[in-house]
């Protein structure tokens, strides 16, 4: 697994990966009530995302296949983090996490904030996230805020 830097010719990849976990984070399993937030996934958003100095993506690739991202928003915000399901419950959004954490550590103020999904919550736990809010419900998603400080 080869972890790198992603770049805006990577963003239609990406948003395939994300679209493709979507149900995971939507309300509605197909999506529906969501169709605003699923913008904000699509291949020429990403792109622009990539294209902005505030984000820093990175992405896992095995044998040519995207197999994860995650991005960190003003060096302080985990933006994204997404794995295939093909490569989930190996360890692979810890690497994403270390190394999106390592690779902004000079601009970090020393902690993280997440809105995680419920479902990645757990995942979040793990890594040393705890809640700061109650569960929110918008635009046909689920949320918990979360923060991360460094020790």
């Amino acid at each position: 697994m080869k972890i790198s830097i992603a770049t805006v010719e990577d963003a239609a990849a990406i948003s395939r990966l994300i679209g493709s976990v979507a149900r995971f984070f939507t309300l509605q399993p197909d999506g529906t009530g969501a169709e605003d937030f699923l913008k904000t996934i699509s291949p020429e958003t990403v792109a622009g995302y990539l294209a902005d100095p505030r984000f820093a993506y990175f992405k896992a690739v095995e044998n040519g296949t995207l197999a994860g991202v995650v991005a960190v928003r003003d060096g302080s915000h985990l933006y994204h983090l997404f794995v295939d399901e093909s490569f989930q419950r190996r360890g692979l959004s810890r690497q994403l996490w270390d190394h999106a954490r390592a690779a902004v550590s000079e601009a970090n103020p020393g902690y993280f904030t997440v809105n995680s999904t419920p479902y990645a919550q757990p995942v979040y736990e793990r890594f040393g996230f705890v809640p700061t809010g109650t569960r929110v419900k918008t635009k046909g998603i689920a949320f918990v805020p979360m923060r991360w400080v460094a020790a």
